[in-house]
């Protein structure tokens, strides 16, 4: 580790300092001042959240985790900490849902501290309603996103979260204006177009959804490659092949289970629960598990569906698909078998 240059203050306290070097762009001498500041006040929380502030935007987000955790050892409360924490794991760090639930509670607790200022809540807001979107959880990101939008309606950052948690709750026309304000904006024109698409996809709209897809592709072609998307047919003959391939006790359990190949998740099976499912699902059981006995209200009281579009987005090649098959067929067969969503992401089923 290189040695840091001395902190040139001007004159002014070292963590103003910090700070200011910081508002410029000047990561290094912010950190060279933080460091002075929290070499003179040790217990001085606020000195080590600006290290941790400075080591991150360096790029050096090990040692920016350790300053983050002195200075939250020191004040578990310290509004700077906490929104420096809830941003280095949720936002800089690549995602995980450990990391990510770390990101929406130190946003959380940051919210809640008597002590935040106010210019800080719709930063905090916003980390929360990323990671809250990253986590599934589009309820808790809708509300978050509203927090930001009520103070600076124009955030471009909260639209796009809020558009993202419509989506995931099945709000669709509203999801669709609000994704169709944001393709003019270079950093999420991508995103948007892509939700478009899937949104036109969604009523039948099958030329229109693609050119919103190429779209994507041309403007972010890492993110949105073309899908390994095989025929109806041909993709029916992998699911029958990843059936055929079960532990016997598996394909005993699917006995009178019919296991079929949709295009997309219907909304009457999206909006069967609450909050609404995913409508990038990659597969459905419907039916009570065999545990518990059928009420006659469905016929064949219980089924598996796997969707050919939706999982030949999440992969990127044709053996992935077929792996991922896989995956969701026993992902299914879970909850057949009686185990919620937690179980199965604990197996690696998520």
């Amino acid at each position: 580790m290189q040695p840091l240059a001395v902190c040139k203050s001007d004159g002014a306290a070292p963590l103003d300092a910090s700070r200011r070097y910081f508002e410029d762009g000047r990561f290094e001498e912010a950190l060279s001042c933080a460091a002075q500041a929290a070499a003179l006040e040790p217990d001085l929380a606020a000195a080590h959240a600006e290290r941790g502030v400075a080591l991150a935007a360096l790029g050096r987000e090990t040692e920016a985790q350790l300053a983050y955790a002195r200075a939250l050892a020191i004040d578990p409360g310290d509004p700077s900490a906490l929104l420096g924490s809830a941003h280095l794991y949720a936002v800089q760090l690549p995602s995980t849902r450990e990391r990510d639930e770390l990101g929406a509670l130190y946003a959380e607790r940051g919210l809640s501290q008597p002590n935040t200022p106010p210019e800080l809540i719709p930063h905090l807001a916003l980390v929360a309603a990323m990671a809250f979107n990253d986590l599934g959880q589009a309820e808790s990101s809708l509300a978050h996103s509203a927090i930001v939008l009520a103070r600076n309606p124009g955030s471009r950052e909260a639209l796009y979260e809020r558009a993202l948690a419509l989506f995931e709750l099945c709000r669709f026309g509203d999801a669709r204006t609000t994704f169709a304000g944001l393709v003019d904006d270079p950093e999420r024109a991508a995103h948007a177009h892509q939700h478009l698409g899937l949104l036109l996809e969604r009523e039948g709209k099958w030329k229109q959804a693609q050119v919103h897809f190429e779209k994507a592709r041309a403007l972010a072609p890492d993110d949105f490659p073309e899908p390994p998307l095989p025929s109806e047919e041909d993709f029916r003959a992998e699911v029958l092949k990843a059936v055929a391939a079960l532990p016997k006790d598996m394909r005993g359990d699917l006995n009178g289970v019919p296991v079929t190949a949709e295009e997309l998740p219907a909304d009457a099976d999206l909006l069967a629960n609450q909050p609404p499912l995913s409508p990038t699902i990659l597969g459905l059981f419907r039916g009570p598990p065999l545990s518990e006995p059928c009420d006659g209200s469905e016929t064949p009281c219980r089924s598996v569906v796997l969707y050919r579009r939706n999982l030949a987005r999440a992969v990127r090649t044709s053996e992935e698909l077929r792996e991922q098959i896989r995956v969701t067929l026993l992902h299914e067969i879970g909850h057949l078998r009686g185990e919620d969503d937690e179980e199965l992401a604990a197996r690696g089923l998520e």
